[in-house]
């Protein structure tokens, strides 16, 4: 069945399916840009590792420790008599602990020098969320940006902070970023709503070569049907994350159109 919205999904990017569209996001440009760049270019399937804490885990436990350790202690006596003072009893407390984050990510390579050519990224959400998933994503787009390395930034997720501003500070749900090394700092930004198809774009390669253009949208209908979304997607519910008032009215006006509301 085929996705009920004419662009992105906001159903996708719910975090129980968006790991997994990530993962098959990424494995669709793969197997859709291989044929076409060869002979002279591949297509490799890189990973980002680094350790970092769930901000929303809590110490809880602590003030109980404290209370039962003062407030159940009695004032001592003057007398001779010893005093047996109560036992501590241990408390469970929930210590905060390191995740591994593993992300993929796409390289364009030169077969005859292995240099890569393109670097593709396709955001997560802790790259939009103050942390080390940001700042690890983040030292290494200024990398990038500070070589001869074409840079495709892809943010499909409409929670969090946007990695590229568009200008006077105007907001948009999604952005696909071309930057390419032959113009910087210019850069080709496609900023699109909820209501728009999903842009396509030339992939950027070197100067010389033919850019094979790349379609997002038909991408994203085609791993929608491919998964059977349709079967565990309940569309009678709002989208994970909220949307505004505007939006979540648009929204409920095309599931109606397709008889799923």
């Amino acid at each position: 069945m085929a996705s009920p919205f004419p662009g992105m999904n906001p159903y996708l990017e719910n975090p129980l399916f968006w790991s997994e569209i990530h993962n098959l996001l990424i494995a669709a440009i793969f197997r859709k840009l291989n044929p076409q760049l060869r002979p002279k270019y591949k297509v490799a399937i890189e990973k980002r590792v680094y350790q970092t804490f769930d901000e929303d885990s809590l110490l809880v436990g602590v003030a109980d420790v404290a209370v039962q350790s003062t407030q159940k202690t009695p004032l001592p006596q003057k007398t001779s008599t010893v005093v047996v003072l109560p036992s501590v009893e241990a408390v469970t407390v929930d210590v905060t602990m390191p995740e591994t984050i593993k992300e993929t990510y796409l390289e364009v390579r030169d077969v005859s020098t292995q240099e890569v050519v393109t670097v593709i990224e396709i955001l997560s959400p802790k790259n939009k969320r103050p942390g080390e998933g940001r700042n690890a994503y983040t030292k290494k787009r200024l990398q990038v940006l500070g070589s001869y390395t074409n840079l495709v930034e892809i943010d499909l997720l409409r929670d969090g902070k946007p990695i590229q501003q568009v200008q006077n500070n105007f907001q948009t749900h999604y952005r696909i970023l071309v930057s390419r090394t032959s113009t910087r700092p210019k850069a080709d930004l496609y900023a699109f709503n909820l209501q728009n198809l999903i842009p396509s774009y030339y992939l950027p390669l070197r100067e010389s070569d033919t850019e094979p253009l790349l379609d997002m949208q038909a991408l994203i209908n085609e791993l929608y049907d491919e998964g059977n979304y349709d079967l565990v997607i309940d569309y009678t519910q709002e989208p994970v994350p909220p949307l505004s008032q505007e939006n979540a009215m648009w929204v409920d006006e095309v599931l109606k159109e397709q008889g799923l509301r």
